[in-house]
């Protein structure tokens, strides 16, 4: 004899709809083991959202520099603008090189969706710098690898002299700018 077993009874649930889009934005991003987010589309500095830390962490790509510096003070400074990170929390961040800034908590918003779509308005915004500053040095060494007959020599053109350079032989240089002659 068959057992007939409902759990649950009544009627099916359908399944909830997806909220729909609010934006479309195309960024680098990455999201990490423990759910915090890694925005790697600037070109001086890396910018990671700490969900679980409610944070923006600002971190320098290369090396530290007035211009990291300068990029990480504008992004903190916009997110402040435009309401999601308390200004009297922006600091330097434990990392060298870093800053860093709580978000400001809401009831009603998705925080840090909200940070991700001013980001990348922001990153955006700066986009013509890196472009000009990588059309800049793709110039700068064009110049330097082929450079026009104003600015070039051939080979035997100049004469060599003498004595070249600060150094000269016969010279030892010793400590406390003393010098003797052999």
């Amino acid at each position: 004899m068959a057992i007939k077993i409902t759990i649950g009874g009544g009627k099916k649930k359908a399944p909830p709809q997806p909220p729909p889009k609010v934006a479309e934005i195309k960024l680098n991003i990455s999201k990490t083991v423990n759910g915090d987010y890694y925005i790697k589309d600037h070109s001086d500095i890396d910018i990671v959202i700490m969900v679980k830390k409610n944070k923006v962490l600002a971190l320098s790509k290369d090396l530290m520099s007035e211009m990291v510096y300068g990029a990480q003070d504008r992004l903190f400074r916009f997110l402040t603008e435009k309401g999601l990170v308390d200004p009297t929390t922006v600091q330097g961040g434990s990392v060298y090189g870093s800053m860093e800034g709580m978000l400001l908590k809401s009831d009603e918003l998705n925080v840090p969706n909200m940070t991700i779509l001013n980001i990348s308005e922001w990153i955006d915004s700066e986009r013509p710098y890196f472009e000009f500053v990588e059309k800049f040095e793709e110039m700068e060494v064009e110049h330097f690898v082929d450079p026009n007959e104003e600015e070039s020599t051939e080979l035997g053109e100049v004469p060599h002299e003498e004595t070249k350079g600060t150094l000269r032989p016969g010279y030892t240089y010793g400590p406390y700018w003393q010098s003797y002659t052999y």
